[in-house]
């Protein structure tokens, strides 16, 4: 009898168990010491032949979170404070599925990701267009990505692959439901849903957490195309999401999106039939129902990332908290370095990137090296042109203008004292200026 293959690690050894992590108990957090998962997040995160980048091709606008309820009672969050509170937010849309040349009306699942600039840091929202996911273990992952991508021999979309996984996947059937229904076919980004999908958490002023989940509802209504309106679209113009986004934005009609969440007192956990913590499932709005907090507007300059999108690190209260929820879990811890393999090690230094309050962090600098100063380094609102991500290179607009080369801070330093006698100029603009700003990035390993 024909021994069947043994699936194993890089390393050769057995795998016992290809489709749940180690966790901390059945509903407990995931374990550093689970290596196989840790493995395959890594080795994702850096599949380029055939290429398996998710969220390879999106767009993204500047624009303002405004608190319109107050809900201090449940968080301490410095953007939810108080009523009438503005936040400058970065909103990304993104395909899911689809590659870096991928028509922007084809049926998929999009990316919906907010980055608030808060005077306390950085605060990120992931997830989709849709409330719930394909799978509830991060384990099973990158196999699912795998069937969504082209398939290494015919380097072709395979069907029967995607279809393989979801049939033996029964946790994916809510998520398969609505990509099958016409909300797979969005007729633009502003008229989508988004929400945060996972559960997060705040924490308020008495140190009390309670458990949540975000909701944005588009204020410009659900719109959706037909099979055959979508193909007639991707015949003429592969970028009909982006173009209609971008020239949105021009005319002054700027999309918003109603800001709510679901809110879970900490001791309701285990009253339930359900996980909250369950990816696959939604929370019913009879138990949980839906509480404004605010009105979310996209309205400034507008940037197409190619194969590059923001770096999860996500900060759910006023200080970090154990997530219970597995795929979270792993995104957190995963995600960083997928944004650090893509755009390199200055990844936090990109514009989306940075907080409003300069950083304090430590850095490895060669010796006889210095820190660059803040009032050296470039303006919050220069526009970056091109990043490569591999050393750090970067080219502004200021390239051709002044033959000034804006590098890494290494090269920066390096530069300054060649030109020492000559003016250090360079461009600036409003963060949530009219100009238009666009990123290319290219890695290699």
């Amino acid at each position: 009898m024909t021994q069947k293959p043994t699936l194993t690690t890089s390393s050769g050894a057995p795998v016992a168990d290809n489709q749940n992590s180690i966790t901390a108990g059945p509903r407990g957090p995931l374990l550093m010491q689970d290596f196989y998962l840790l493995e395959k997040l890594a080795h994702q995160n850096r599949e380029r032949i055939p290429e398996r980048t998710v969220h390879a091709k999106g767009s993204a606008a500047y624009g303002t979170l405004t608190v319109t309820n107050d809900i201090s009672k449940y968080t301490g969050v410095a953007a939810l404070s108080k009523v009438g509170k503005k936040t400058e937010a970065f909103l990304r849309f993104s395909v899911v599925a689809g590659e870096r040349g991928a028509a922007d009306a084809e049926r998929d699942v999009r990316g919906f990701a907010l980055r608030f600039y808060t005077e306390g840091g950085n605060w990120d929202i992931v997830g989709n267009n849709t409330p719930v996911f394909f799978v509830r273990d991060p384990l099973k992952f990158p196999d699912f990505i795998h069937t969504q991508k082209r398939h290494p021999k015919t380097n072709m979309r395979s069907p029967t692959a995607m279809w393989d996984f979801w049939s033996l996947s029964p946790e994916s059937l809510h998520q398969v439901t609505i990509l099958m229904s016409d909300r797979g076919l969005p007729q633009s980004y502003r008229n989508l849903d988004g929400f945060g999908s996972h559960t997060y958490s705040f924490i308020n002023a008495e140190n009390e957490r309670h458990w949540v989940r975000f909701h944005f509802k588009t204020m410009q209504g659900i719109k959706n195309w037909t099979n055959a309106e979508a193909a007639q679209k991707i015949a003429y113009d592969r970028e009909t999401h982006q173009r209609d986004l971008f020239e949105a934005i021009e005319r002054g009609d700027f999309p918003k999106w109603k800001f709510s969440v679901q809110i879970m007192p900490e001791s309701d956990v285990g009253k339930h039939w359900y996980n909250p913590f369950d990816l696959t499932k939604v929370w019913p709005h009879a138990d949980y129902p839906l509480i404004e907090v605010g009105v979310q507007s996209a309205f400034g300059q507008q940037a197409a990332l190619p194969g590059a999108h923001l770096p999860y690190r996500r900060h759910h209260a006023a200080r970090r908290q154990s997530q219970p929820g597995r795929l979270l879990r792993a995104q957190l811890d995963g995600r960083s370095g997928a944004g650090h393999q893509r755009q390199g090690a200055a990844v936090a230094d990109l514009r989306q990137c940075r907080p409003l309050q300069s950083p304090r962090r430590q850095r490895r600098l060669p010796p006889g090296r210095r820190p660059v100063p803040a009032d050296e380094r470039r303006s919050e609102g220069t526009v970056v042109q091109q990043h490569q991500g591999c050393n750090g290179r970067r080219a502004d607009g200021d390239r051709q203008a002044s033959g000034h080369a804006l590098l890494s801070r290494r090269s920066g330093l390096r530069h300054r004292r060649r030109h020492a006698h000559g003016p250090f100029r360079q461009r600036s603009a409003d963060r949530t200026g009219g100009r238009v700003s666009s990123i290319a990035t290219t890695t290699s390993i």
